[in-house]
């Protein structure tokens, strides 16, 4: 029997595997020589390839357009970004690049929209999907969008009453969507969603408020599964009736052309993932296309909303263990040099888990460790993977010359929007640097600094000091 690092992931997932490898004994992620970073900016760091994001929505939009020919499906698909899980300048622009939509959810989101527009990043024919509960400040820049000539805005009302605002401040015409209510799974601690009208008053909604109203148009009607798209009695079963109620709606809507399934597809969190998509697209499909026949109604298009699936892959976060503590006979602690609430909130807040491997020293015997952070937190540690309650790593000896480096891959949305980048950490513990990694157009590697790592002066600054 062997105890080697390299043997453990070899007979226990299939590895090499898309994504990673091994050059030289150390881990390579996306073809990019993660030691060479390691070296040439140190650590911790957190890097971003984007590359991924174009593929991400390149591999979506083939699935869906493949199953759409493949069963006849007359509507047409579109993607679009949940600019919430991560609103960096980089990734919209990947975004934008490969022509897709964009999903808004709060006041500061149209800012956005209005700087990209300003630097001829977009311009007005994009779809602008406007979510959320509408504060005041959001409905005005909503209302000052559409009346700027943003023709494919569509505010999906949240509640009966925000259309009330539409109808009193729009010049013209105003496309509507109309988010529906979902039941939340057996388990979740409330039985339906906060957002969204209920669907008993949907139609009731629709009669009232937007039907016979020449400003109003319905274009899309929405529902949002929170553990997002997945092979669950749960899912097709809230996606069935959402499908329903656009038959119901659309039998007395001529303007209605458009279902958007809410909820994402998931990403890689284990060299284990096993998730069928392009089974889950054609079925996602193939219910849509059923209940329509049945209903005698057209097919919509289709919009999906995937933030996390669009930028969660390209992401990693790359940390140097500090110094290894026995602190009883069982656990062994790997100090690292960051903090995992601050850099990686999702680990401490969710229990949600990455992909974690270790950058060197794959010929080494492994152990079973847990993994500490810098704050004086108790919470701030990461003992368990998503397939195993525990977490194997590389033994070494703290007098080697290079010490282990980890990375947690996958690491791309949402943690620096929770951790709230460049502000105020706990105990002060600073924003790693960031690095950016593109091809040239030879497509060689090409990285940069983004970001160095987070001064005491700018915390300072923001502590009034």
């Amino acid at each position: 029997m062997t105890n080697k690092y390299f043997d453990l992931i070899d007979q226990t997932f299939y590895f090499p595997q898309e994504g990673f490898d091994l050059e030289d004994g150390y881990l390579v992620f996306n073809e990019i020589p993660l030691i060479h970073l390691i070296r040439k900016y140190g650590t911790p760091l957190k890097l971003t390839y984007l590359p991924k994001i174009g593929s991400q929505i390149k591999k979506a939009r083939n699935l869906f357009t493949r199953a759409m020919r493949s069963l006849g499906y007359a509507g047409k698909y579109h993607y679009c970004y949940c600019t919430k899980s991560c609103h960096f300048s980089y990734v919209l622009q990947e975004v934008v690049d490969h022509d897709a939509q964009l999903e808004t959810s709060s006041a500061f989101d149209i800012d956005l929209i209005m700087r990209l527009y300003a630097q001829k990043k977009i311009d007005k024919d994009i779809i602008i999907i406007c979510n959320g509960f509408k504060t005041k400040g959001y409905l005005e820049k909503i209302v000052a969008l559409i009346n700027d000539g943003f023709h494919n805005v569509i505010p999906v009302c949240d509640n009966m009453e925000e259309i009330d605002y539409y109808e009193k401040h729009v010049k013209g015409e105003c496309n509507v969507g109309i988010r529906v209510a979902t039941e939340e799974e057996p388990n979740f601690e409330f039985y339906t969603s906060r957002l969204g009208i209920r669907a008993s008053d949907v139609a009731r909604f629709y009669r009232e408020k937007i039907a016979g109203k020449p400003k109003f148009k319905l274009r899309l009607l929405h529902f949002f599964v929170d553990t997002g798209i997945r092979d669950t009695l749960y899912y097709w079963g809230e996606l069935k009736k959402a499908i329903k109620l656009y038959c119901e709606l659309k039998k007395e809507s001529e303007d209605l052309h458009g279902i958007n399934i809410g909820g994402g597809m998931p990403i890689r969190n284990s060299l284990g993932f096993e998730f069928d998509y392009k089974y889950m697209v054609r079925e996602i499909v193939a219910n849509i296309l059923a209940e329509c026949e049945e209903a005698e109604v057209p097919e919509p298009d289709i919009f999906t909303e995937f933030g996390k699936y669009t930028v969660g892959e390209s992401g990693a976060t790359i940390f140097s263990v500090l110094a290894q503590k026995q602190q009883n006979d069982s656990e062994m602690w790997y100090m690292i040099d960051n903090s995992l609430m601050t850099t990686l909130p999702d680990t401490w807040g969710i229990g949600e888990r990455f992909i974690l491997l270790p950058i060197n020293k794959w010929q080494n015997d492994y152990r079973r460790v847990n993994i500490g952070g810098l704050s004086c937190d108790n919470s701030d540690y990461y003992n368990a993977e998503i397939h195993e309650s525990q977490v194997y790593l590389p033994s070494y000896d703290p007098n080697d010359k290079e010490p282990l480096y980890l990375g947690f891959f996958h690491t791309g949305a949402y943690q620096d929007s929770i951790s709230g980048y460049g502000g105020i950490k706990h105990c002060l513990i600073p924003s790693p640097k960031h690095i950016l990694i593109d091809k040239d157009a030879q497509g060689n590697l090409v990285d940069r600094l983004y970001q160095p790592e987070q001064s005491s002066e700018s915390m300072l600054k923001v502590l009034g000091y």
